[in-house]
């Protein structure tokens, strides 16, 4: 656990042990960070700042989707952070926050496997950088907790335009009609909606989980609402975002799988006029071949009749077909 205390002037590093006594200062607010808590700093959670059990639990286990729970001093937050895997699948980094009026505790995890710790703590580290070096003075928890939230919201859009620049690209290939895979094309194309589809899903959640937060005015001071109203506009716009990539894509795959069925709509028929020209041929092939051709001796003006009526046969069936708009 990583302590800290925030004040006009800087920021302050101590020791879990000096929790009690920072929350009785007057001249800033703690930060508590924990990354993948354990029993012991779950329980020392508990002892320092009095946190409900329920909370208590649920940041130590894993939650697949935001919520947002009021106590009397403090409002608990599950919000996540989207980091792409292997194949498409997008992992949900958890970040738990109890904000407070002296005091934000950021909890990150458990983690999913094959998350990297890095990916957990990116937001909270760059924070405290800005936080060190000067160029970020939070004055209030709230404040803090926004800035931590709206990194995590860059994420989210960070990663709708990546996928961005692949559905151009994709786009490019479709139209130029240069796609050499077409099975690998519909792979991409469906993982690139999944992995939108399921950003849009985590900013439209964590929108109306700030949207309660937003309802909950007599558990919030008056200052905290300009950051919850900020971080509503940037859900929304997220959403946006993965709504319009998602209705681009579609329109993508639309034309694709389009074009590819009138060619095979075009290959049927063509195969159909094959089928339909060659199978009087074998009939009368079948009929009189016996019949005209034997082992010694052929009687030419048979066949001879037998090759006229086959070209006739053959001429009328290409007509026909010309007439329907066959080829």
């Amino acid at each position: 656990m990583d302590v800290r205390f925030v004040t006009g002037n800087g920021i302050e590093t101590h020791r879990p042990e000096d929790l009690r006594a920072l929350l009785e200062r007057g001249d800033g607010f703690v930060w508590a960070d924990v990354v993948e808590p354990t029993e012991s700093e779950v329980a020392a959670l508990g002892e320092a700042f009095g946190f409900h059990p329920l909370a208590l639990r649920g940041c130590a286990e894993r939650s697949h989707v935001p919520k947002i729970h009021p106590y009397p001093d403090h409002v608990y937050l599950v919000l996540h952070a989207p980091e792409p895997g292997d194949a498409g699948h997008v992992h949900l980094v958890e970040l738990d926050q109890f904000v407070g009026l002296r005091y934000l505790v950021t909890v990150h995890g458990p983690l999913g496997e094959g998350v990297p710790l890095e990916a957990a703590t990116r937001e909270t580290e760059a924070v405290l950088r800005r936080l060190e070096e000067g160029r970020f003075r939070p004055g209030s928890p709230g404040e803090l907790s926004h800035a931590i939230t709206r990194l995590l919201v860059r994420r989210m859009e960070a990663l709708v335009s990546s996928q961005a620049t692949l559905i151009a690209g994709l786009e490019r290939q479709v139209m130029r009609g240069n796609l050499k895979d077409p099975e690998a094309a519909l792979e991409d194309m469906f993982r690139v909606r999944h992995e939108l589809l399921t950003v849009r899903t985590m900013a439209a959640q964590s929108r109306e989980a700030y949207s309660r937060m937003n309802q909950l005015a007599r558990f919030l001071p008056p200052e905290a609402h300009p950051y919850i109203d900020d971080l509503l506009n940037e859900f929304d716009r997220v959403r946006s975002l993965a709504d319009g990539e998602m209705e681009f894509l579609q329109g993508v795959v639309d034309y694709y799988t389009s074009r590819t069925t009138t060619k095979i709509n075009i290959a049927m028929e063509r195969l159909a006029l094959i089928a339909a020209v060659i199978l009087p041929i074998n009939a009368v092939a079948g009929i009189y071949g016996m019949n005209i051709i034997v082992n010694n001796r052929t009687d030419f003006s048979h066949l001879a009749i037998l090759a006229g009526v086959i070209v006739l046969i053959s001429g009328t069936m290409l007509a026909w077909a010309k007439h329907h708009g066959w080829w």
